[in-house]
């Protein structure tokens, strides 16, 4: 994981993280570690499918909590849009039209680590989400997506 970039959460996805990694430590990996040694109790190891998929399991899980680790020990919490300048900022809700159409969708500006669109959460690094960093109400971003250009009207921040 890259050292110099932050990892911007905002209050509630800081707080999955921790509720995750508490789940992986004190259930997880007790079980898991319970399944090795069950299945290091049944002898020959080199052909033990048992064994063989919990180590893996081990991989995958002891990865997943080194990542979380790193994200709540890296984390730089957002706070809510109170800079008061009119402008989209990480933690922003942003309400934006596409040209020709009428119906607006709202977004709010979070880090890469909670982006979820259909949740309607995008990344400050997403296209859409670095287009708009900066902008204000009446504005026009333009993103080049695989259609081709796309433009939305920015109609709200809050």
């Amino acid at each position: 994981m890259d050292a110099q970039k932050p990892v911007y959460l905002t209050a509630e996805g800081l707080a999955a993280l921790q509720a995750e990694l508490t789940k992986l430590i004190e259930e997880k990996r007790p079980a898991l570690a319970k399944r090795l040694h069950l299945a290091i109790k049944q002898g020959d190891l080199s052909e033990n499918a048992d064994y063989i998929t919990a180590k893996e399991e081990q991989g995958f899980l002891e990865g997943r909590v080194r990542e979380l680790e790193y994200k709540i020990r890296h984390a730089q919490l957002i706070k809510e849009n109170t800079s008061g300048d009119g402008r989209v900022h990480l933690g922003s809700q942003v309400v934006i039209q596409e040209e020709g159409l009428e119906m607006s969708e709202t977004y709010q500006l979070v880090g890469a680590t909670e982006a979820d669109p259909r949740q309607g959460k995008i990344s400050n690094e997403s296209p859409l989400g670095r287009a708009l960093l900066g902008k204000k109400v009446g504005e026009t971003v333009t993103i080049n997506a695989p259609a081709g250009n796309i433009s939305f009207s920015i109609t709200n921040i809050d």
